[in-house]
């Protein structure tokens, strides 16, 4: 198998049969990935990764419970009450913003938009970091590419 990048033939006669080595003429692209190994940069990464896992937790612990309830889950079961708990916890005050009669209605409806302010507030947070700690040129890039 030949990468393209790798083969040494020129790209308009690919077929044409290769040189010794010692005659190889080297190739006039280079491709360089600079990568900074600086350690502010490392951090706030792994803190806003921490956080994004932390608010994704929640909203599916949210979304579970919702599941649970509109299927019509046993509540007395371990499963479910540890979701109900865990629910509760982390609904963000919203389990009586909505009141319609009906339970599975009545928890998607706050539940469900506990869910979606999670990410909102994970997203908007690993913003805001991103934009305050990393210097400019380090905001949006994981690594760049120079081509010479």
């Amino acid at each position: 198998m030949t990468y393209p990048d790798r083969d040494p033939r020129p790209a308009d006669r690919p077929t044409e049969a290769l040189r010794p080595v010692h005659e190889q003429v080297p190739h006039q692209v280079r491709e360089e990935v600079v990568e900074r190994g600086d350690s502010r940069v490392r951090t706030v990464r792994v803190v806003c990764a921490v956080i994004d896992v932390i608010c994704w937790l929640f909203a599916i612990v949210l979304a579970v419970h919702i599941f649970l309830v509109i299927a019509g889950a046993n509540p007395a079961n371990g499963f479910a009450q540890l979701i109900e708990s865990w629910s509760a916890g982390v609904s963000l005050g919203l389990r009586d913003l909505f009141t319609p009669a009906d339970d599975g209605l009545r928890t998607l409806l706050n539940d469900g938009l506990a869910a979606v302010l999670w990410l909102v507030l994970g997203a908007v947070l690993t913003n805001v970091i991103t934009r305050i700690a990393l210097p400019a040129g380090e905001r949006r890039v994981w690594y760049r590419r120079t081509v010479r």
